[in-house]
């Protein structure tokens, strides 16, 4: 999806970000933004590493069955 912006479009976001919230408040935003990224990253490679656990012991499980 962001793929489809290109260069004009991402420095026209940039602009009016910059209008809209000015040069003083910009760099706080950026980052927060950037630490619920990796927060939202972190939670996300948790939450398949317990999947990921959850089916090896499930098809461990119906191995020894069988």
């Amino acid at each position: 999806m962001l793929s489809n912006i290109g260069i004009p479009g991402l420095l026209l976001i940039l602009f009016l970000a910059l209008l809209v919230f000015g040069p003083k408040k910009l760099p706080e935003i950026g980052k927060s933004f950037g630490n619920t990224l990796r927060e939202f990253k972190k939670s996300t490679k948790e939450l398949t590493d317990d999947v990921v656990e959850e089916m090896k012991e499930v098809t461990g499980v119906v191995n020894d069955n069988n």
